[in-house]
């Protein structure tokens, strides 16, 4: 990419426009209309990230790391100059199409008993509780034609990995959850990969603007594990869409006070046992009261409830959780 391409790549993706959009908020202004806040690159405990908006430049005294935001792109999700070059442009059109996109799968659902019936199976029944996560179906073979009569373009649908490089449907056979940024897919077939996610970063907690207005949130690993508890009437559950805490959701737990209980899945190998161990001190160090929850062996949320656990027998779960 030429230098001047560059320079209007930059100009056209404002950096404070990209922080904000990944949760960044500044604590105080200083003069000349720069910010300081906490720096979304490291374990922030005092603001030490400044932001100068008409520059469109960062700069963290706690890390020592600067730049422009395709510099910030490239920190913050981990990834090459290149893709960052790519992911930019992708992240400036790609809430217009995901939202199409989610609203077409939303149509589906309705449409195939056997994504009804399947979420049936794993315990989502509630009207409210599917409006509220906005849930889906991808049939596949169809969403290409819907999104070309909207007058996207294949190319678009393929950067953003919606459809394959022959123009066929990514999701197929999937119930589909809304992320931020990004779609969830889980597979209703046993021989396809049971997890799709669209290429980029998981984005934050799932339904974190809610959950963190509760002094004490439950912190669980899968979207079904969401699902019963939410529908079971326990609001303040988060997901962190698997084990591993990217270093945005672990910055969202640490943003206020609040008890934390981590209910990840007891699994036979011990890996969610070794997760919540070590998140457990993690969140810790950083002044977060945390509890542990102890499911039955080879449990996880879903199938706790799946197997005739009710709110009552969970909320005593919560109240025997180990500090």
């Amino acid at each position: 990419m030429s230098r001047h391409a560059l320079d209007e790549l930059k100009q056209q993706i404002r950096l404070l426009d990209y922080l904000q959009a990944h949760d960044w908020r500044p604590a105080r202004q200083l003069s000349r209309g720069r910010f300081m806040g906490l720096c979304p690159l490291h374990e922030d405990h005092q603001p030490s990230f400044l932001l100068d908006p008409h520059k469109n430049l960062f700069y963290c005294y706690g890390c020592g790391r600067g730049g422009d935001v395709i510099r910030f792109a490239e920190l913050y999700h981990q990834v090459s100059f290149p893709r960052a070059l790519s992911l930019l442009p992708q992240w400036r059109g790609l809430a217009p199409l995901l939202h199409e996109v989610a609203s077409f799968y939303r149509m589906q659902l309705h449409r195939h008993s056997e994504a009804v019936a399947y979420l049936d199976r794993r315990g989502v029944s509630s009207s409210e509780l599917i409006e509220h996560m906005r849930i889906g179906y991808a049939p596949g073979g169809c969403l290409r034609g819907w999104l070309a009569d909207l007058g996207y373009p294949v190319e678009a649908l393929w950067q953003a990995g919606l459809v394959t490089a022959a123009g066929y449907d990514t999701y197929r056979h999937r119930v589909v959850f809304p992320l931020e940024g990004n779609l969830y897919g889980r597979s209703l077939s046993a021989a396809a990969p049971p997890h799709r996610f669209l290429p980029g970063a998981k984005g934050g907690l799932y339904s974190w603007d809610q959950a963190r207005l509760y002094p004490e949130v439950i912190l669980v690993e899968g979207l079904f594990d969401y699902a019963v508890l939410w529908q079971a009437g326990f609001h303040n559950v988060t997901c962190s869409l698997g084990l591993n805490l990217n270093a945005h959701q672990f910055r969202q737990l640490c943003d206020g006070p609040r008890t934390v209980y981590l209910a990840f899945d007891a699994d036979a190998n011990g890996s969610g046992q070794k997760a919540t161990q070590s998140l457990a001190c993690r969140l810790t160090e950083q002044g977060v009261n945390v509890r542990t929850v102890a499911l039955p062996d080879g449990h996880d949320p879903n199938s706790f409830f799946l197997q005739d656990g009710d709110a009552r027998q969970f909320q005593s779960l919560l109240e025997a959780a180990q500090g």
